[in-house]
């Protein structure tokens, strides 16, 4: 019985409807549970407010550092080389809405055969057409279409999806950690410049030392022993520089790397007095939010949404495949009628149905590796849900602890410098001896230098707990 092509494409689209509808692979994506408490301070009440949705330019007012942050994010390679592989994986997600469309070819053929006389061809041709060869010309156009009938076109097309959105969001946790990197190494400037300028400010005073203890020494006031001692702390003192200057340099060519550009000085001048205070009225919003805003965890539950979609294409694979073809074009046996219409046309319409029997085992270790692939992925998806807790606590932690640091630290060195100031007035006047002075110079460059660090360690911390919430995408 012969069956109409219009009837063949109405049941191939019919039974696409309808089977897609129940495909076996279609398992909706569900997240897994969490766990997650309902604030990250059991002792505060929680806050929906979180500094993540401070957009970066309003979190790190210090312009220079936003000059540098807008260069790194234009110029860094790591975030090109990023940005690429978006542009990569959303080309793969065209691909995969393409599979939809049929297979659409062209070809032309012409050949020319002269068999032997003796042959039955030869005989054949000679009796039938009165010639001794044989020619053929054909140009035709040739289709071919998959029913997504088990929805397995559907879901290649959800992975690829989900993918792509993967790949947008490693990029924007690239740039997130860019970000703090530029913030941290700005800061690590502030500490070196400041700390340069206490060591200049200590060997100005310790070569004060020194020209007074000399001229006690000449005076027959103290012995060469304290000259010595004197030296030795100018001398220490005067080292902090080179050392202070080389980790400058550095951090300076850590910078240009960052912001892509070659090793080199910048031009800014860098102070902690001069740079805008950062808002230190932290809210650190709910757990469930960091989810939903630290770029990292959602990529990594987007590439389990992609795992759960492939398990659902192995599973489809195992179901039949109906593919519809058709052809139809120009033939002839001459060259002078190949183009005469109608009585060159011919068309052809035909569909198959592929039903998997023995595959060596290729499907179900398939869809095995798929289910365990997705198994990793759901694996990895709660690490990154519970390393992004993790973050956020031990930067919560160090922001609270260094500013306690920070005031006593302040409170410490200002005590020191009081000290420091007696003590040179009781040494100029006889009072005190050397090693009251020299101790006392020590005690105060240590303790300035330590409050420097320490500065730079609790912005950097503010910026960490920045990141760690999900902060740096806008």
């Amino acid at each position: 019985m012969f069956i109409k092509p219009s009837y063949i494409i109405m049941l191939a689209i019919a039974g696409s409807a309808y089977w897609s509808a129940c495909a076996p692979g279609s398992r909706g994506y569900r997240q897994p549970e969490l766990n997650l408490p309902a604030s990250f301070d059991s002792s505060r009440q929680a806050d929906t407010n979180s500094i993540a949705a401070i957009p970066w330019k309003t979190f790190f007012p210090d312009t220079a550092l936003q000059q540098l942050i807008s260069k790194g994010i234009t110029h860094n390679f790591d975030l090109q080389l990023a940005v690429a592989r978006v542009e990569e994986s959303r080309q793969q997600l065209q691909q995969a809405k393409a599979n939809y469309l049929p297979v659409l070819n062209i070809q032309g053929t012409g050949q020319y055969n002269r068999p032997s006389d003796n042959s039955l061809n030869g005989l054949s041709i000679g009796n039938f057409l009165g010639q001794r060869h044989l020619e053929d010309y054909n140009l035709a156009v040739g289709l071919s279409w998959e029913a997504d009938i088990w929805g397995k076109i559907k879901l290649q097309k959800q992975a690829a999806l989900a993918t792509y959105l993967q790949t947008g969001e490693a990029a924007r946790a690239v740039q997130t950690r860019l970000i703090v990197s530029i913030a941290e190494g700005y800061y690590n400037l502030l500490m070196l410049e400041e700390q340069l300028a206490i060591a200049r400010k200590n060997l100005a005073l310790a070569d004060t030392i020194f020209r007074i203890t000399r001229l006690q020494r000449d005076a027959g006031e103290v012995t060469t022993l304290a000259v010595q001692q004197a030296t030795v702390q100018q001398q220490t003192t005067a080292l902090l520089l080179p050392q202070l200057e080389q980790q400058k340099a550095i951090q300076q060519n850590a910078l240009k790397l960052l912001t892509g550009e070659l090793p080199g000085a910048l031009t800014h001048a860098f102070s902690f007095n001069e740079s805008p205070v950062l808002n230190t009225a932290i809210n650190t919003g709910i757990p469930a939010a960091v989810v939903q805003l630290r770029p990292d965890v959602r990529a990594a539950e987007l590439a389990l949404k992609a795992a759960n979609s492939r398990v659902g294409v192995a599973q489809a694979s195992f179901y039949p495949s109906f593919i519809i073809t058709a052809s139809g074009g120009l033939n002839a046996f001459k060259a002078s009628n190949w183009f005469e219409i109608p009585g060159s046309l011919f068309g052809v319409v035909g569909g198959a149905i592929t039903q998997p029997l023995l595959q060596k085992r290729q499907l179900k270790t398939q869809l095995e590796i798929a289910k365990v692939n997705r198994q990793q992925s759901e694996i990895s998806f709660k690490q990154s849900v519970y390393t992004a807790m993790s973050d956020v606590a031990d930067a919560f932690v160090r922001v609270n602890k260094l500013q306690e640091q920070q005031v006593l630290t302040q409170a410490k060195t200002d005590t020191l410098q009081h000290a420091i100031f007696n003590a040179q007035l009781l040494f100029r006047s006889g009072m005190a001896n050397y090693l009251e002075v020299i101790t006392a110079q020590s005690n105060v460059l240590q303790s300035e230098l330590a409050l420097a660090d320490i500065k730079r360690q609790q912005l950097s911390a503010i910026a960490q707990l920045y990141r760690a919430l999900g902060g740096g995408v806008n």
